[in-house]
């Protein structure tokens, strides 16, 4: 198979070949390697490649589920195999090994998907940006120096750019759907635990990070959501499944939903007029098709709100990062941390628990604020990112003049304002590649619902995908280009 020809099929397509023997998963993971071989150098998205699942591949150990053969990279954070490394883009963790399977990485395997590597992220994924000191930057595959987003800005960047058709993405402010937007495709965060990240993490960054996948199509996340939303022993909460498959009520047309158009500035941050004017147009398109539209504020405290946020992501930072030093025999300190990361490492040490049950209580009316808006409405249309990708620089981990104090506004406020809020309320989101800049770099629009909503996100993400499609929009750092 040739890499052009690879990289037009996302993963249901590429499995549908495998399952009818026009190519083996072994040839799969050959044209998945030497796709990666055209793309990296330009891209940077992938930071290790596994030859025992390319040349060494055993198909025998592959699993039989919808995905069986197709390329797939795992994001150098929580979630990996057993025997496999996982640095978080760290010095302080590097050569780290895995001691346990997640059991995500086990409904991954289940899923068939062939995990032939790692993706890039930034260190600790606590950036909005994938650009690394430690294995350097990940650019959107629309223009070469522009940021793939973060922290699954690797994953995005490889499926966007042909190298996989998807690639594990997670969440907590926001980590799936800006890469997605900055690179011109799907991320999909589903409703708080649905997806578990067990044994060894209940709840993910306190309950706000979520994981699941970066895809190109909208059927590969809705597949991949029934292969991965499959409760585990000891999780701590199960929410509601429909009753039939995501797989299938995606393909089925959504009842008329009532929806309110979220464009104001949240947390301050005014979204770039061309950004406005796509999630208008989409809001337009789907009064179109019978839906209630309308324009609503909401109110989650502003800026404050995710000033706080820091207290509560960064509560026991210190005692991790000591951690990982014993694991690797190493120190946190200026050595082996990005400027940023050392200044948090540091200033985690002085949130005392009553900051942090102060910064959850305020933190909790700000999401019964904004929940007011599922009072009246089924859907919240929004832009993914407040602007499009920005070049190298802008929001790094290195940047000159950061300090605790505009972390929150400097750092995380233009890419995460539209964001953020889903993973407080622990609501569904889903960015779609609906527009393109006049920059040349894509306008990710976002659709977030209820807990438990993802059905409904994708009906409608179904629909959008065929009245407004994307699919024949190809970057220029892309391997069939390349």
């Amino acid at each position: 198979m040739k890499v052009s020809e690879y990289a037009d099929y996302d993963g249901l397509g590429l499995a549908e070949l495998v399952a009818k023997k026009h190519v083996t998963p072994k040839e799969l993971a050959a044209t998945a390697a030497a796709a990666i071989e055209v793309a990296n150098g330009k891209v940077g998205a992938v930071c290790e490649i596994y030859p025992d699942r390319i040349g060494g591949l055993d198909e025998k150990t592959l699993g039989d589920g919808p995905f069986r053969g197709v390329p797939f990279l795992m994001k150098d954070v929580f979630g990996h195999e057993k025997g496999r490394k996982i640095e978080f883009a760290s010095k302080l963790c590097e050569g780290m090994i895995g001691d346990t399977d997640s059991y995500m990485t086990t409904q991954l395997r289940a899923a068939g998907v062939n995990i032939l590597g790692r993706s890039k992220a930034p260190e600790y994924s606590m950036s909005p940006t994938t650009e690394t000191a430690f294995y350097g930057n990940t650019s959107t595959p629309w223009k070469q120096g522009h940021s793939a987003g973060g922290s699954s800005g690797g994953a995005q960047a490889a499926v966007t750019s042909g190298m996989v058709p998807l690639a594990h993405g997670s969440d907590i402010g926001g980590s799936i759907r800006i890469p997605a937007s900055w690179c011109g495709g799907v991320g999909l965060k589903p409703s708080r635990g649905r997806v578990s990240v067990g044994p060894t993490v209940d709840e993910g960054g306190f309950g706000f990070s979520a994981n699941l996948v970066q895809t190109k199509s909208v059927r590969d996340a809705a597949a991949m959501l029934d292969c991965l939303s499959n409760p585990q022993i000891g999780d701590p909460f199960i929410i509601p499944k429909p009753a039939e498959s995501y797989a299938a009520l995606a393909k089925k047309p959504a009842h008329k939903l009532k929806i309110g158009i979220v464009v104001n500035p949240i947390f301050g941050m005014q979204p770039d007029t061309e950004v406005r004017a796509a999630v208008e147009a989409t809001g337009k398109a789907l009064a179109g098709l019978g839906h209630h539209v309308d324009v609503c504020d909401v109110d989650m405290g502003g800026l404050r709100t995710m000033e706080l946020m820091n207290e509560l992501f960064f509560f026991g930072f210190d005692a991790r990062l000591d951690g990982y030093g014993r694991k690797t025999g190493r120190k946190p300190g200026p050595e082996t941390l990005e400027p940023q990361m050392q200044m948090i490492y540091e200033w985690s040490k002085s949130i005392t628990p009553a900051r942090f049950m102060g910064a959850l209580g305020v933190v909790n009316v700000a999401r019964r604020k904004a929940a007011q808006f599922y009072a009246t409405h089924d859907i919240w249309l929004s832009p993914t990112t407040s602007v499009v990708s920005p070049p190298w620089g802008t929001y790094n981990l290195a940047k000159p003049g950061i300090t605790i104090e505009n972390f929150a506004k400097e750092m995380f406020a233009p890419a995460c304002q539209y964001t953020l809020p889903h993973n407080i309320m622990g609501t569904p989101a889903i960015s779609l590649p609906l527009a393109m800049h006049s920059s040349g770099l894509p306008i990710g629009v976002q659709l977030a619902g209820k807990p438990a909503d993802e059905h409904l996100l994708l009906q409608l993400a179904t629909t959008l995908e065929q009245a407004m499609p994307w699919a024949a929009r190809t970057p220029p750092l892309h391997v069939s280009k390349l």
